[in-house]
């Protein structure tokens, strides 16, 4: 088993990490610890106390890094845009994007622009963020996107018929495995693409197994024995800053915890689903979450073109309250 730990993270000094839902869980961990090998990070957090409370608890170590906090909520297209803008004012290199932020098995609820809160979030956000910072990430060389999914990948299905839950009784969890498992699919779809467009910019992707965190804590029987079965939030980020920094991770890669059931360990190489290697579903997923968030993406520098979202913002979209930022 591998035994690689915090210690072969390398030094991160003069790079910019992004980590979306930053203010807990294994996004704080990680964005912690890039911080302490020397990452300038950005908190890019919904919730503007928890960010200011982990932007302060970070502080208080005093990494090596630079920290600071902005406000995103992934669900809402409209703050995707305006977040990109303002670090895009203040920025001129993006070197690690982690795709970390996520809800987990909320009631019914929909995002700004009407989606399916768990799709709309955990994917939909994360690719329109995704595509409006491409320019910068192609910019900076070395750069790399990290796409925190689940295993929870393994019973998703993708209903291209009913992606937001509109026809379909709601089932928080099966809608939670469409959403992981969107993740997975974007994340070998976008590194296909750059691949074929001739970009260097790598796409990996990782699952923190077990991890005791908020978002565990809200969901049922698991809040339970999460304390006493799951590994701390650092233990479980270690899948995250393995994809984010080890040099041999290639892209395209995923990685997760390397115990027997794969839900605890230290982190190494791990296998995504049958189902989030089908390409055709994959590319289809792709142009669809286009057309859904109106932002397209634009290879090799090319500037994207935002599109028209299919849907008006309307207040009564706003989500209700979330379990994670």
């Amino acid at each position: 088993m591998t035994s690689w730990n915090f210690d072969e993270v390398p030094s991160q000094l003069g790079r910019t990490a992004i980590v979306t839902g930053a203010n807990s869980g294994i996004g704080f961990a990680a964005a912690r610890m890039l911080a302490r090998k020397g990452a300038s990070v950005v908190l890019a957090c919904r919730d503007p106390q928890k960010g200011a409370n982990a932007l302060h608890g970070i502080r208080a170590e005093n990494p090596i890094g630079a920290v600071t906090l902005e406000a995103l909520d992934l669900a809402d297209f409209d703050s995707v845009a305006a977040f990109v803008q303002h670090f895009a004012a203040n920025h001129d290199r993006v070197d690690l994007l982690i795709n970390n932020a996520g809800v987990m098995i909320p009631p019914l609820g929909r995002t700004r622009q009407d989606h399916e809160l768990q799709f709309g979030t955990n994917h939909l956000g994360h690719f329109a963020l995704t595509a409006r910072l491409l320019p910068l990430l192609e910019a900076t060389p070395a750069a790399r996107i990290v796409v925190v999914s689940s295993s929870a990948q393994n019973i998703g299905r993708i209903d291209f018929d009913d992606l937001d839950w509109r026809r379909r009784p709601y089932r928080p969890w099966l809608a939670y495995g469409q959403s992981k498992l969107a993740n997975m699919l974007f994340a070998l779809e976008l590194q296909r693409r750059l691949t074929a467009s001739g970009s260097a910019l790598k796409v990996t992707a990782s699952h923190p197994g077990w991890t005791s965190t908020d978002l565990v804590r809200t969901a049922g029987f698991l809040s339970f024995l999460g304390p006493l079965l799951g590994m701390t939030p650092d233990e479980g980020a270690l899948t995250t800053l393995r994809a984010a920094t080890d040099p041999t991770a290639e892209g395209g890669s995923y990685w997760g915890p390397a115990g027997i059931t794969g839900m605890s360990g230290p982190p190494d190489r791990a296998q995504a689903c049958s189902a989030a290697r089908d390409e055709a579903v994959a590319a289809r997923l792709f142009d669809e979450s286009e057309r859904l968030t109106g932002v397209s993406f634009a290879f090799r520098g090319v500037t994207a073109t935002p599109r028209a979202p299919p849907r008006a913002c309307t207040d009564s979209a706003r989500p209700p309250s979330r379990s994670a930022s």
